[in-house]
């Protein structure tokens, strides 16, 4: 409801604003249109529903939308003036804002839309499922040898690389002989779904779905691994979930952010309103990530802990 108002005052002030303005939406409005947009190829499940049920909704708009790492789709954003909305794992640093504000002479919207997780995924039949931070930085940076191989979706320039440099690796360096590259996170799983030793890393829109029915198949090859919650009462180990991320207590979360660079109404501004409204918001929720909107989601119990005995 919120976002049918917002698209009938985005109208009225249409017909009504200045000429100036009137220029610009004439090539595309929030209910007319195309544009282009770079999205971190580690959301495209979930951004494709999203384009999905927006263009079903407003039949005279186009989203084309290219996926590529991160690192892409931020030059695309500062380079590519065809490029005015991405879709990423990080906000806008406040050099990268001012940057803007004093080329464009306004500053860029950024907000987050969704709450997303680094999941930990390993073979089917592997029976160690279990991993700590600690002992993920050990492994990765040769310290530990586990017997396993880590498969990234590439080695420089993705978000999920970014991340765990971030997040695990805390300044140690990748031990190059332990960490196999591939080329995207669909990659990652079917390497791990034909390799026992391996432990994959990707977004968990990609395999934390149950309802799709690709992710369900791939979730007869694979499985997700508990990583344990360092600063939770009893340190439990828990699954990338919901509930989990939420709370944060799944270590590794991260949120989905939208850049956007476009100084009048138009098709990225409706989108963009799309995704952090209710319909958008149920559609991230749906496909299990981390919607940022109440949308009375309750904390309750669930059947994720392993006892560590």
């Amino acid at each position: 409801m919120r976002f049918l108002v917002f698209l009938v005052l985005v109208s009225f002030f249409m017909m009504t604003g200045c000429d100036s303005h009137e220029k610009k939406a004439q090539f595309d409005t929030p209910l007319s249109g195309t544009i282009r947009i770079s999205v971190d190829e580690t959301f495209k499940p979930v951004i494709e529903e999203q384009i999905k049920m927006y263009e079903l909704s407003y039949p005279g708009t186009k989203i084309i939308a290219d996926y590529k790492p991160e690192i892409d789709c931020i030059r695309d954003f500062f380079s590519d003036s065809a490029v005015r909305l991405v879709l990423v794992s990080r906000a806008l640093t406040r050099k990268e804002e001012k940057y803007l504000a004093d080329s464009l002479h306004y500053i860029p919207g950024c907000q987050p839309v969704a709450s997303d997780a680094v999941s930990v995924v390993i073979h089917k039949t592997s029976t160690d499922s279990l991993f700590t931070i600690k002992g993920l930085q050990n492994a990765l940076s040769g310290k530990e040898n586990s017997g396993k191989v880590f498969v990234f979706d590439g080695l420089n320039a993705t978000s999920t690389v970014r991340y765990i440099r971030d997040s695990i690796m805390k300044g140690e360096i990748f031990d190059t002989s332990m960490v196999k590259a591939v080329r995207s996170s669909k990659e990652v799983l079917e390497y791990v779904a034909e390799h026992e030793n391996a432990v994959g890393f990707t977004g968990v829109s990609w395999i934390g779905n149950k309802e799709d029915s690709s992710q369900r198949r791939m979730l007869e090859k694979v499985k997700l691994a508990y990583v344990r919650c360092e600063l939770c009462e009893g340190k439990p180990y828990v699954k990338p979930m919901q509930e989990s991320m939420l709370t944060r207590r799944y270590p590794l979360v991260r949120k989905l952010y939208y850049m956007i660079h476009e100084n009048y109404t138009g098709l990225g501004t409706g989108f963009t309103s799309f995704l952090k409204f209710e319909r958008g918001q149920l559609i991230f929720r749906r496909a299990y990530l981390g919607p940022v909107m109440d949308l009375d989601i309750r904390n309750v119990q669930v059947n994720e802990r392993i006892p560590e005995n």
